[in-house]
C-alpha cells in the first residue's frame, strides 16, 4: 500500500504501463534499488522503458530523484495486484550522465 503521505505529493500513478526491461528489486537491501537500474537501463535505448518491482518504500522518493540527476524521465508507480510491491517506470531519455 502506498503511504497516505506520498499520495498526497507529487507522485504520478500509472493504471498501465508497457515496459521493455524490468529490475526485480522486491526483498533487495538498500541500495540495489538504485545500482540495479543504473547498470540495466545502459542495455535500453532512447524512449524504452525499465519497470523496477520493489517492495522498499524508500524507493518511492529515491528513484524519481536519481532520474532527475541522470536525465532519465520518471514515468510513475503502480501497485501490483497482490499490493505486495510498487512497480515504477523510468523512460530513458539519453545516455546515462554521470
Amino acid at each position: 500500500m502506498v503511504p497516505p503521505a506520498r499520495r498526497r505529493g507529487r507522485m504520478k500513478f500509472l493504471t498501465e504501463c508497457k515496459a521493455d526491461a524490468t529490475a526485480d528489486l522486491v526483498y533487495r537491501a538498500c541500495p540495489m534499488h538504485l545500482l540495479e537500474p543504473m547498470e540495466l537501463i545502459k542495455d535500453l535505448k532512447p524512449g524504452q522503458v525499465l519497470e523496477i518491482l520493489t517492495d522498499y518504500d524508500g524507493a518511492l522518493e529515491d528513484i524519481p530523484a536519481w532520474c532527475a540527476k541522470h536525465g532519465q524521465e520518471f514515468l510513475g508507480i503502480s501497485e501490483d495486484a497482490c499490493g505486495d510491491c510498487y512497480k515504477l517506470y523510468i523512460k530513458k531519455q539519453s545516455e546515462e550522465k554521470s
